[in-house]
C-alpha cells in the first residue's frame, strides 16, 4: 500500500499544506525544529487515532486556532480509501467521509511501522514500553484487540479500587472474586494473542539478525515473560497475591505486568549488550514488525522514518534499504541522502512543504 496525499490545515505549524508523494522513497529535510517529524506524526495519526509524541490532542493544534484537520489518501492493493480526523475539544474521525464512531474503527486501514531515535527504548526502557509496542502491533492488526485490552484495564481499575475500600473501608474480600474471575479471562486472551505474536518475531529474529550484521556470530533470541501460562493460573495467581494486593492496594499480577527479553549470546542486550548491539537489536526487531504486518495484510505497509537514518552506520544503513525494498517510505532528515533508487526530495521550512 501507499500514501497518495497528505493535507494538513492549522496542524502543528501547517497552515495549509497538501503534500503529494511518491509510491517509492520520499525524503523530507529541513532544518530542526521547522515541522519535519509533524507530517510523519500526521499520517501516524491516521492510523492509529493518536500521536506517538503529543502528551495531550490540544499540541496538534496550530497556535491561536481552534480546529485542525488532517486528511490521508492512501491505495491498498484492493482498494482506496482517505481518512481525515479532525482534532477540537476531542478527536473525530472520517473513513471515505463516514463519521465513526469511535476512534478505534480506523485501525487497520492504514498499516504503518515507525522507526525513531527514541524506538531504542523499548530495548532499554522498563516492561510497559516494551508492552506498549506489541499493544500497537497487535491493534493495527486486530482491532478487537485494543478493545480487549481497554476491557482489562477498566477491570483492572475497577479491582484496584475495591483493594482500597477493603483496606481502608473494611468491604468484604470475598467481592474481589467477580474481578478476579473477569481478570483471568481477560488476561489469557491477552496473553494467547502477545504470545502469538511473539513467536511470530521468534519465528524472523535471527534472519534479519544476520542480514544486518552480515557476521553471523551472534545469537540472538526473544522470550515472552509471564507469570501464567493459561486462564486457570491467572485466576490462581490472583488468589495468592490477594493478600498481598490489599495491603498495597493494587493488582500485582496479571497481564499488565508482563514483558519479553531480546537475548545475544544467551544474554539480556538490554543489560550488557553494547549500543551497537543495542540499536541493531531494534532495527532487527522494527524489520521483523514490517515482515509480519506484510504477511498478516498481503500487502506492504509504509515505513516512517523520523530521522532514524542518522543512529546507524553506513554498513547498517545499507543492509537496512536492502530489506524495505518494495515499501513506501518516508525519510526526515537534516540533509539531503542520495540513494540508487527512484525517490522524491521535499524541502521543509518554518511549516511549508516544498517539493524539490
Amino acid at each position: 500500500m501507499y500514501i497518495n496525499s497528505i493535507i494538513l490545515e492549522n496542524f502543528r505549524n501547517y497552515k495549509d499544506q497538501t503534500i503529494n508523494l511518491n509510491e517509492n522513497i520520499n525524503i523530507i529535510y529541513g532544518n530542526n525544529a521547522q515541522g519535519k517529524t509533524n507530517i510523519i506524526e500526521a499520517v501516524f495519526l491516521c492510523a492509529y487515532g493518536k500521536s506517538f509524541r503529543a502528551k495531550k490532542d490540544s499540541d496538534l493544534i496550530k497556535f491561536d486556532e481552534k480546529i485542525a484537520r488532517v486528511e490521508v489518501s492512501y491505495k491498498k492493493t484492493d482498494r482506496e480509501g482517505k481518512i481525515k480526523g479532525e482534532i477540537e475539544d476531542k478527536k473525530t474521525f472520517y473513513i471515505n467521509g463516514v463519521k465513526q464512531s469511535k476512534i478505534s474503527d480506523i485501525l487497520g486501514k492504514i498499516n504503518v511501522v515507525i522507526f525513531t531515535p527514541d524506538d531504542i527504548e523499548i530495548i532499554k526502557d522498563g516492561p510497559q514500553r516494551r508492552r506498549k509496542f506489541l499493544d500497537m502491533l497487535i491493534s493495527s492488526l486486530r482491532p478487537n484487540y485494543i478493545h480487549l485490552l481497554n476491557t482489562y484495564n477498566k477491570t483492572l481499575e475497577q479491582r484496584n479500587n475495591y483493594l482500597k475500600q477493603i483496606k481502608i473501608e473494611g468491604k468484604p474480600a470475598s467481592m474481589l472474586d467477580i474481578w478476579d474471575e473477569q481478570l483471568a479471562e481477560y488476561s489469557y486472551k491477552i496473553f494467547e494473542y502477545r504470545k502469538y505474536f511473539v513467536e511470530k518475531i521468534s519465528e524472523k529474529i535471527d534472519v534479519f539478525h544476520n542480514l544486518i550484521t552480515k557476521s553471523g556470530k551472534e545469537d540472538i533470541k526473544i522470550k515472552y515473560i509471564s507469570n501464567s501460562k493459561d486462564q486457570k493460573s491467572f485466576l490462581e495467581n490472583l488468589r495468592k497475591t490477594r493478600e498481598v494486593d490489599i495491603k498495597r492496594m493494587y493488582t500485582a499480577t496479571g497481564v499488565h505486568r508482563d514483558d519479553f527479553i531480546i537475548y545475544i549470546n544467551g544474554k539480556p542486550v538490554s543489560i550488557f549488550g553494547s549500543q551497537g548491539q543495542q540499536r541493531t537489536a531494534i532495527l532487527t526487531l522494527k524489520l521483523c514488525e514490517l515482515d509480519i504486518v506484510k504477511e498478516e495484510i498481503n500487502d506492504t505497509p509504509i515505513l516512517l522514518l523520523d530521522d532514524f537514518m542518522s543512529e546507524l552506520d553506513e554498513v547498517r544503513r545499507k543492509s537496512f534499504l536492502e530489506n524495505i525494498k518494495g515499501s513506501q517510505v518516508i525519510i526526515t532528515c537534516t540533509d539531503p541522502i542520495e540513494l540508487d533508487t527512484d525517490f522524491s526530495e521535499y524541502f521543509v521550512d518554518n511549516g511549508i512543504c516544498k517539493m524539490i
